[in-house]
């Protein structure tokens, strides 16, 4: 199969980036989207080009670094899955595949395709830990948990973290990512102490950070590679509103 490209190159934040074509040759159609791109910079490392800088990592779908945008889509055409699991089968031979950084305020571009994506990194820091002992793992019946709690809590704990699903949002919102990593710790009882505090700090992080609100547009659920399920922004919202009301009462 063969592709023409067209990739966002940028030296760097304070220089303005374009989009470079090229073009891939022979791929198979079960090449990776990220082998691909290896391809590619093995070929421009031959003709003495600077290679394309891209982010990844596991290349598994578990890490959440490969942030790349994909004619338009975060991770890629082929949901729910990171683009390190996107096939070059999905694509037509001939096509022309656009490739972006994730395109969020919040994210400013290091280099080419590489975004700084620390700032959920800073949410997280804010709140995103329990007090209880660390150690050894407890007996797992000594804490009794209801079985839809201890599903909700994994279902949220799923989260990779790799920002896709504020790259997605017109809003850039980071709502999904922050109410992932509230319900899953709030969803158990070690969570509990910290639970007020954890969500006014982390939302309260999130904002200071410049992501955007969330306005219910649902494309944050349908990029997201671990198919976290919007409703835990309704989640989010209740636990903040309590957390806000508690915390007037006692001032």
């Amino acid at each position: 199969m063969n592709f023409r490209l067209r990739i966002w190159r940028q030296r760097d934040a304070k220089f303005r980036g374009k989009l470079v074509k090229y073009e891939v040759r022979e791929i198979s159609p079960d090449t990776s989207f990220l082998e691909m791109l290896d391809i590619l910079n093995e070929n421009l490392l031959r003709a003495g080009e600077e290679p394309v800088a891209f982010d990844s990592d596991c290349r598994e779908g578990i890490c959440g670094t490969c942030s790349l945008t994909v004619n338009g889509e975060a991770h890629g055409p082929d949901h729910p899955g990171a683009v390190c699991e996107l096939y070059m089968r999905k694509f037509r031979d001939g096509e022309t595949i656009t490739i972006e950084p994730f395109r969020v305020g919040s994210f400013p571009i290091v280099k080419d395709l590489v975004v700084d994506r620390s700032a959920l990194d800073r949410i997280v820091q804010a709140g995103g830990f329990i007090s209880a002992r660390a150690g050894s793992a407890p007996e797992a019946n000594s804490i009794l948990i209801p079985k839809h709690d201890a599903d909700l809590a994994m279902e949220a704990a799923a989260c990779i973290g790799c920002g896709a699903c504020a790259a997605a949002c017109p809003n850039g919102s980071a709502m999904l990512f922050a109410a992932a990593k509230v319900s899953h710790l709030s969803s158990l009882p070690q969570g509990g102490p910290e639970r007020e505090r954890r969500v006014l700090k982390m939302v309260r992080a999130m904002d200071a950070e410049k992501f955007g609100n969330c306005t219910n547009t649902y494309e944050c659920e349908a990029v997201c590679p671990a198919k976290i399920s919007a409703s835990f922004i309704a989640k989010l919202n209740r636990e903040y509103a309590s957390a806000q009301f508690r915390q007037r009462l006692g001032e």
